[in-house]
């Protein structure tokens, strides 16, 4: 849970820090984001790859090699010259921090007995609740009140005490089902598995259209940016949760409902932002329904894809991370074109749109 929480506000990082990288560097804010969309490409990319290049490896030494890079990423982001550098250090990061989150819940459904999956794993999960309820509202405020590199010497330093925890408490010789080429065949014929990971990517686009540029909105349609350090806050804490209560309700309402509940709720969420764009108590309010089910939704995916192919969870996990990020790629990526455009009330409109086809998309998945 500790190292989703590390993953998390590693990738999420520079979303909390947008204007502050902005000033320091010389750029625009949609070139700062840019750190978002490039890091989502490398990471839908290199999730599915490192599952099928290290299926055979003992988890632990995985988990903590990864964490390990994270770690050192951080001080050396924090040290930075140039813009350049810091996208640099940010793609060889995700190169490997990609494998985390997979790979932590492949090695969580292993731990457990069937029955237990669905529980366990949104309670690993929790991390990137953690990750936004704590996390990114620190990354925030310490950036703006503090300094940039103050805030990635932080998440080095809880990286840190992660690669100790995880040395030290999980059980050696944990190794799950040798990823071959031909699982990525058999996988992409299963229907169920192609759908839920296009559900994965309608939802995240639409979220990370808002999502990736919030500060920079609120200053422009709220009159100040640190009004994205409430809204951070909010959506965290919600977040978490939420994620809580899924965790408590999936085992006896199902993955299936829970999912379509948490989708849902992102739809309210978004829409209520695209219809209060402007109006601050509205897009603050629009952060309760988004957080709740934010965190959540990403968990339901996960358990019906450990479901769907148990015996390969750490694949199929893989697969929706990569989901994840791709999803991350197209919202920050017309996000970013509509506010260079200045078309600011539009951003929530479009999210909408990918919100409605993902909810669309998790009744069809019933079947």
């Amino acid at each position: 849970m500790l190292g989703n929480f590390v993953t998390g506000v590693s990738i999420l990082a520079p979303a909390g820090m947008l204007p502050e990288l902005s000033q320091e560097f010389g750029v625009s804010i949609h070139e700062a984001g840019l750190l978002i969309t490039f890091g989502a490409v490398v990471l839908c990319i290199a999730s599915p790859l490192s599952a099928w290049l290290t299926s055979r490896v003992d988890r632990r030494l995985l988990l903590s090699i990864s964490v390990a890079v994270m770690a050192a990423a951080q001080f050396a982001s924090m040290l930075a010259p140039n813009y350049a550098t810091l996208l640099t250090i940010r793609l060889v990061m995700l190169s490997v921090a990609a494998l985390f989150t997979p790979q932590a819940a492949g090695t969580a459904a292993m731990m457990v007995p069937p029955e237990k999956r669905g529980s366990t794993m949104s309670y690993v999960f929790l991390g990137w609740s953690l990750a936004l309820a704590i996390g990114l509202p620190l990354i925030a405020y310490v950036a703006s009140h503090i300094g940039w590199r103050v805030a990635y010497s932080g998440i080095g330093v809880i990286a840190l005490l992660n690669l100790a925890m995880l040395v030290s408490r999980i059980p050696g010789g944990l190794v799950g089902a040798p990823v071959e080429l031909r699982t990525w065949a058999d996988l992409a014929r299963n229907p169920l598995i192609v759908l839920l990971i296009i559900i994965t990517v309608l939802q995240t686009s639409g979220q990370f259209v808002v999502f990736t540029y919030l500060g920079p909105l609120f200053a422009k349609l709220g009159g100040s940016a640190q009004l994205a350090i409430v809204a951070f806050g909010i959506y965290g804490v919600t977040g978490f949760i939420g994620n809580v209560i899924a965790s408590r309700i999936v085992d006896s309402w199902g993955a299936y409902r829970t999912s379509l509940l948490a989708i849902s709720m992102l739809l309210v969420g978004i829409a209520v932002w695209a219809l209060g764009a402007g109006v601050v108590p509205v897009m603050l309010a629009s952060m309760v329904p988004w957080g709740m089910a934010f965190s959540s939704a990403n968990s339901m995916q996960q358990v019906r894809l450990a479901g769907a192919a148990p015996a390969f969870a750490s694949a199929t996990v893989s697969l929706n991370t990569s989901g994840l990020y791709i999803g991350q790629a197209i919202g920050s990526g017309i996000g970013g074109v509509l506010f260079a455009r200045e078309m600011y009330y539009a951003v929530g409109y479009v999210g909408v749109v990918f919100l409605v086809l993902a909810v669309i998309a998790v009744v069809l998945s019933r079947r």
